[in-house]
């Protein structure tokens, strides 16, 4: 089994779901090339049959990427299928990203069938599916809250009839990690021909475990992982991109691989919260404005004697320029120095003492001290080691 990962991002689809983040045609077309030089495997571009617009979104997008996998989402239903067909004709790798929910909730009381026809439709829009394209993948929805036995039957069916990628989404978040990861393991272990197409996972993040989710499917015998930029999505959000690249980068012994150029990631993350009004959070693993600040002294301390005593990524990996060094009440007279040192001033023992009492006095007063009221902090009591 191949240990390279394929990254699907579907920022332009399941991430334009949330609320007030929909995108023009030209904003679309302008991630879609950011995505592709980020080295995404895939981009999800839209859901033609939504509307003209995402219709031409989809097109736009993929004539102007490279050879990129486009794909496009559709229901089990022809008229999608042909939509999405006709939306992905000038792209050089299209796929067909077709589905139907599986589990009891949504056969009974979503759908309002039975498992007998989910298992015909499952069948029947992929078979039609490759009438258009080769490459086509299925998604058996709410796969996570739907009976083992009954998603190998659909899995196994699809494949038959041509399916290249499998998609098992834990479409409302509910799955604990051992749980879907132990999902994973079932369908290749139970699924004839699996060895056939690629198992895929799509997690949300309603209880906070999708990329926890992605990693354990990974480790399970998943081969794609369908993520978004900033973890946008649906409700909660989708698994975030930038954290499960950089887990599977950190974690050599896991032996994974993926074609992310990660020093693209923070100018992607910033461009993608810029253009869809979605503000990134300032705790946000990777990519918030506080992933890679420190205020606690102690932390501050160890972090200037050497980055690796709390900091596990190097800033430039992911495109950030460098770490910052936060001065607050809690800081510490080792980043007050190290702060002033920045800015060209060299103090003696005696003189850094002197300055850190009057430095503790404007901290409780202002919450954190910037570089003006620093320099004014050093100029008006060394005026003799001030060289701006």
């Amino acid at each position: 089994m191949s240990n390279r990962i394929q990254i699907f991002d579907t920022t332009l689809r399941d991430g334009e779901q949330v609320p007030g983040c929909g995108l023009s045609k030209k904003e679309k077309i302008i991630i879609a090339k950011a995505l592709e030089e980020l080295g995404v495997d895939i981009i999800e571009a839209g859901f033609p049959i939504s509307s003209p617009g995402d219709f031409e979104a989809v097109k736009a997008v993929s004539k102007e990427v490279g050879d990129v996998t486009v794909c496009a989402l559709s229901r089990a239903v022809e008229k999608d299928i042909e939509c999405a067909a006709e939306a992905l004709k000038y792209a050089k790798r299209p796929r067909i990203h077709t589905g139907i929910g599986t589990s009891d909730q949504h056969v009974f009381t979503k759908i309002r069938t039975t498992r007998e026809d989910i298992l015909e439709r499952a069948k029947g829009c992929v078979r039609y599916a490759r009438k258009f394209v080769g490459d086509v993948e299925f998604y058996a929805e709410d796969a996570g809250r739907t009976d083992n036995e009954f998603l190998a039957q659909v899995v196994e069916a699809v494949i038959k009839e041509g399916a290249t990628v499998v998609n098992i989404p834990d479409t409302t978040g509910y799955c604990l990690p051992e749980e879907y990861g132990k999902k994973i393991k079932y369908l290749i272990d139970n699924v004839k021909g699996i060895e056939n197409a690629i198992i895929s996972t799509h997690c949300h993040n309603d209880l906070g475990l999708s990329t926890a989710n992605s990693i354990e499917a990974i480790k399970n015998g998943a081969r794609q992982i369908e993520c978004t930029i900033n973890g946008i999505g649906e409700r909660a959000g989708n698994t975030s991109l930038e954290e499960v690249v950089m887990i599977l980068k950190k974690h050599h012994w896991l032996n994974f691989e993926t074609g992310i150029n990660t020093r693209q990631i923070y100018p992607i993350s910033q461009l993608v919260s810029t253009t869809m009004n979605m503000p990134v959070q300032p705790n946000k693993a990777i990519v918030g404005s506080n992933a890679f600040a420190h205020s606690s002294g102690i932390h501050q301390d160890g972090v200037i004697k050497n980055r690796d005593n709390y900091e596990i990524i190097d800033p430039e990996e992911v495109g950030v320029n460098e770490s910052s060094i936060i001065l607050t009440a809690r800081s510490g007279r080792a980043a007050l120095n190290f702060r002033i040192g920045k800015l060209g001033v060299q103090l003696s023992k005696d003189q850094l003492e002197h300055v850190y009492q009057r430095f503790l006095q404007v901290a409780d007063r202002v919450t954190v001290v910037n570089d003006a009221e620093l320099k004014n902090l050093v100029s008006k009591y060394l005026i003799t080691n001030v060289n701006f």
